[in-house]
């Protein structure tokens, strides 16, 4: 189904987390297939279009809903429960979307594409990585020409997730030629302005069904597609805290489906026991004691990010630049680790990709998480600011 041929649905009758329990729906039933075949999960994504799902963060004034951080992520976290892959995708596009909200108003251009994507349910990719520079956001290589027909853009990059599916893609480049490699804007593209031609294939442990991979990038537009706000402001004040509270909670939601299915394997062999705990019980506990972990990171820096989102000083701060930053990091290791321990209590039922108490998916897509913007590199490049950080002083601080 194509945007334009998407009906949405009467939304102000529909609640939106009903909406989102009914995508889900449809998510997992598909979610094995969409694995095995390493597909785009086309049902998924059709179905969060006519239910709305992909324009419900725009402003009310531009046609969405006006859904909030905390819609976002609890939306993540529900169809990442169902489909990893529909989560992750779901997740980058409400990271594009937050970027647009935020930094577009007062562009007529950017406007007109907000109206676009309510209207429509525009599907928006992301392209940050390139060439060789190993996952650096914060460097582009490509930059962007302004002519006197308008800009143009041709960028190596090496992922592009869900890029032949997507409607637009937004991508950062350098500001000019001759530019530095951080003096950095933010553009976005719709599909009639570019052309894709692969580069690079797909073929991963996980998380197959993002289709994750590399084209060549041409692209040509108008000057209003060009954020007017440098990148290094949208880079700490939106893209960053909401990519890695949207992924936390899609990586979160993961991890609950595979200890909600180690729950079933242990009451199951308990049964069969006569009420005595198989071996496994033990790693069913450290499983559920990791999700709440998971959960109660995610909530912490939810209520930081909320409490800030529209205070530049305080979204720039160390304290939070290294909370949000150290947030990627913890939740994508506590997700593995929870996984993990689902399978351990599940014991070989875990470990067969057949059967009712499979935990190999979810392991293989959450395998993916602790890569994506690799921790060792936020570690590395945060290193500084956790040492000027002062230490809380009481709990609650």
């Amino acid at each position: 189904m194509t945007p334009a041929a998407a009906v949405p649905l009467r939304h102000d009758i529909v609640p939106l987390s009903q909406r989102v329990a009914q995508v889900a729906a449809i998510a997992s039933a598909d979610a094995d297939s969409v694995d095995k075949e390493s597909r785009f999960p086309r049902a998924a994504l059709d179905a969060a279009r006519q239910h709305g799902l992909l324009g419900a963060q725009i402003p009310v004034e531009f046609g969405g809903e006006g859904a909030s951080i905390y819609d976002i992520t609890e939306m993540c976290y529900a169809l990442g429960r169902a489909c990893a892959s529909t989560a992750m995708i779901v997740a980058m596009h409400q990271t594009k979307v937050a970027c647009l909200v935020r930094h577009g108003r007062g562009s007529a251009w950017h406007e007109q594409l907000m109206r676009r994507i309510a209207g429509e349910q525009m599907l928006l990719a992301s392209s940050t990585t390139e060439g060789n520079n190993g996952g650096n956001i914060r460097a582009s290589a490509a930059a962007i020409e302004v002519t006197a027909e308008g800009v143009s853009l041709v960028r190596n990059a090496t992922v592009i997730s869900y890029g032949a599916e997507a409607d637009g893609v937004m991508t950062i480049a350098r500001r000019a030629s001759d530019a530095s490699a951080s003096d950095q804007v933010l553009v976005v593209f719709t599909k009639d302005d570019y052309t894709l031609t692969p580069t690079l294939g797909w073929e991963t442990l996980g998380m197959r069904g993002t289709c994750s991979a590399g084209f060549e990038l041409k692209a040509n537009g108008v000057v209003g597609q060009v954020f007017a706000e440098p990148y290094d402001r949208i880079h700490a004040q939106t893209m960053t805290p909401v990519a890695h509270l949207s992924w936390s909670s899609a990586w979160a939601g993961i991890a609950a489906a595979s200890v909600e299915r180690a729950q079933a394997f242990i009451r199951k062999a308990a049964r069969g026991a006569d009420g005595q705990m198989p071996p496994g019980a033990a790693h069913y506990n450290s499983a559920k004691m990791s999700l709440l972990k998971l959960r109660a990171l995610i909530s912490a820096n939810l209520d930081a990010y909320a409490a800030h989102e529209y205070d530049d000083r305080g979204l720039g701060s160390l304290e939070f630049q290294s909370a949000i930053n150290l947030l990627k990091v913890e939740a994508s290791d506590l997700a593995v680790a929870t996984a993990m321990s689902a399978m351990r209590a599940c014991g070989l039922s875990g470990y067969r990709n057949d059967g009712d108490f499979t935990v190999g998916r979810h392991l293989r897509d959450l395998l993916s998480a602790p890569l994506m913007i690799n921790n060792d590199r936020i570690l590395a490049n945060i290193a500084t600011a956790s040492l000027m950080s002062a230490v809380p002083s009481s709990l609650r601080d």
